[in-house]
């Protein structure tokens, strides 16, 4: 084998093995898309329950003046 094709040889090598032509980012936004999807929606909060506003001189939370 000659000097020049144990440098080209040598450059081959060298370069990374790709095993699947997909890229990082898309392996990571399918991942996280598929989490979005597969996550139940969330149960609503409780509201809160406010008292019966009385009828009469109180409604609406305003207060009687003075």
């Amino acid at each position: 084998m000659s000097a020049s094709e144990n440098a080209s040889e040598n450059k081959v090598q060298q370069r990374p093995h790709v095993v699947a032509g997909v890229s990082m980012r898309d392996l990571l936004a399918a991942g996280a898309a598929a989490n979005l999807i597969s996550t139940p929606p969330r149960v609503p909060e409780p509201e809160t329950t406010r008292p019966p506003a009385e009828h009469g001189h109180r409604e609406h939370g305003h207060r009687e003046a003075a």
